[in-house]
């Protein structure tokens, strides 16, 4: 969405754009690299809800709100603020923003928020210098900030190999409905990382994206609930509900479920509501 107003005689726009949440339907971890990265494979999906970016044209700063703001720091390290600072580089415009970043996901969930938001706040700073969403300088700015980044950019299904940022875009998922569940707890990516045990289990699958997802795994899942033994009762609780998928996302701790209608995914959310207040749900569909 974008909107304009005069000040100063001056029409300075503004964007808002939408950082959805990731899931990865399947996680194949195949080794850890010369470069300290792990080649993988994986298949990435997008729901239609998530964080929010709102960037202003002619004044600087970076802001945060929303129910997830509290810990997120506004400096140098934050993905939004080094998104800015890398586009400006990059695309060598030295026009000033003001951003405001409304976090909506849970911090360190595996669900590519800080990605998510970097990715959105390109989109939108691509939109206001007039910048096609495909230039090749903006997918270089995604890859400079993070492996997730250019799967985040484009926000569509995809399998991803190399760090991710290989795509190869996949149909057939859109409208499914999904249910995303947070204990409250915050799982450090790198240790779950260094307590993956190493070995190759093998490729994903081929086919459409549904079966890619049911015959596929996520090699992350032992060593997160070795860390949060929390994210097993999740999943058990989850499988309870009877979906087609359920499934913990990248480093955790959030899990998904994929449901075959939306009465299924709100009974489902009640269920889960009703059996553990105090953890975070979002109802959403695949985009």
């Amino acid at each position: 969405m974008e909107t304009a107003f005069r000040s100063r005689s001056r029409i300075r726009h503004i964007i808002t754009e939408r950082a959805p949440a990731k899931i990865n339907l399947a996680l194949h971890i195949r080794r850890r690299r010369d470069d300290g990265y792990h080649e993988l494979e994986t298949l990435f999906a997008f729901l239609r809800d998530g964080d929010e970016i709102t960037i202003t044209s002619g004044q600087k700063g970076l802001s945060i709100d929303g129910p997830f703001a509290s810990g997120l720091e506004t400096g140098g390290n934050n993905l939004v603020a080094r998104a800015t600072k890398t586009f400006a580089q990059l695309v060598d415009t030295k026009t000033q923003y003001d951003v405001r970043l409304t976090k909506n996901l849970p911090i360190a969930s595996g669900i590519g928020g800080g990605s998510a938001d970097a990715a959105a706040t390109l989109r939108a700073l691509a939109r206001l210098n007039g910048i096609a969403l495909d230039d090749p300088r903006l997918f270089a700015c995604a890859d400079a900030l993070g492996s997730d980044v250019p799967a985040c950019l484009y926000g569509r299904t995809a399998i991803g190999t190399g760090r991710g940022e290989r795509l190869e875009p996949l149909d057939g998922l859109t409208g499914t409905p999904v249910l995303l569940v947070n204990p409250g707890v915050a799982v450090s990516t790198a240790a779950v990382f260094r307590a993956w045990n190493g070995i190759d289990e093998g490729p994903l699958g081929e086919g459409d994206p549904l079966a890619i997802a049911r015959d596929g795994r996520n090699d992350l899942e032992v060593p997160a609930k070795s860390i949060a033994p929390v994210i097993g009762e999740v999943l058990d609780r989850l499988d309870e509900t009877q979906p087609m998928l359920a499934r913990m996302s990248g480093s955790g701790a959030t899990c998904f479920a994929l449901y075959d209608s939306e009465e299924s995914r709100v009974s489902a959310a009640v269920a889960i509501r009703a059996g553990a207040p105090g953890w975070w749900c979002l109802e959403s569909t695949l985009a």
